[in-house]
């Protein structure tokens, strides 16, 4: 199947188009971009330096893919923007390639759907299955792991970690690492509990939830130091890999817990 380019589409001849890709009126797509089959450009995309798209992804009009960083310390240098596939990006959607230091890269998984004017910066890493409603924010660096839901208007400091199954209210202000499997909101976010319906959704054991639901208990609620829970957890729990994961994810912290 050979791609479709539409005749008033802009294509750097050094760019590298699949076949099968479909590009609509007035995208411009620079070199050094590689697309690869099934994805579809609507119109007024553009997509510059050195960007990697996998298959079946839907870019909607306006979207703004592998533009330079928004960091002062950032001079051309040849970073790199990575996105995997059946990604859907609405309407303004800017993902920024990476700046320089770390892996210079900026990844984005699979099977995720960014509403209009999201924004991912630069050496970000978005995992798969993850949901970013309109005008979400992710500063730089910011790592958020699979099936994680992000609500509108919310923003995300640098170097912040969300983890995976949790959900993020609209409006929040996210500053300090969110656990896996909870909810949080807020202009300063707190934790409002365990994802409960998420968890249930995605197939997770009663008894697992169960599990969660104490551990967030004995974490966040209880009077005790968060050394002195996690050590009760870690021992209370050992049968469920969930809980485990949710301990890993809080002693690898930088930034402090969202309590």
């Amino acid at each position: 199947m050979k791609s479709t380019i539409h005749k008033t589409a802009i294509i750097d001849p050094k760019a590298k188009i699949d076949t099968g890709v479909e590009i609509g009126p007035y995208c411009i797509v620079k070199k050094g971009v590689r697309i690869s089959k099934g994805t579809k450009l609507s119109s007024h995309v553009i997509i510059e330096g050195n960007t990697k798209i996998s298959e079946n992804c839907t870019f909607y009009p306006f979207s703004s893919i592998g533009l330079p960083p928004q960091d002062l310390k950032y001079k051309g240098e040849p970073t790199k923007l990575i996105i995997g596939s059946n990604n859907i990006v609405r309407e303004y959607v800017t993902i920024h390639r990476a700046s320089v230091g770390g892996d210079e890269t900026t990844i984005v998984g699979s099977n995720n759907y960014f509403m209009a004017y999201v924004h991912i910066a630069h050496n970000c890493k978005v995992g798969n299955h993850v949901i970013m409603a309109n005008v979400a924010t992710l500063a730089g660096h910011v790592v958020v792991e699979d099936f994680t839901i992000i609500g509108g208007l919310a923003a995300v400091h640098q170097f912040t970690r969300i983890g995976r199954y949790a959900m993020v209210g609209g409006l929040s202000g996210v500053a300090q690492d969110i656990p896996p499997y909870m909810v949080a909101a807020g202009s300063r976010a707190k934790l409002f509990g365990p994802n409960t319906i998420g968890l249930k959704r995605h197939g997770f054991s009663d008894q697992a939830i169960t599990a969660v639901k104490k551990a967030y208990k004995i974490l966040f609620r209880e009077k005790r130091s968060l050394k002195d829970a996690v050590r009760k957890v870690r021992q209370d729990f050992v049968e469920f890999p969930e809980i485990g994961y949710l301990i890993e994810f809080i002693d690898k912290n930088k930034r402090g817990i969202c309590r």
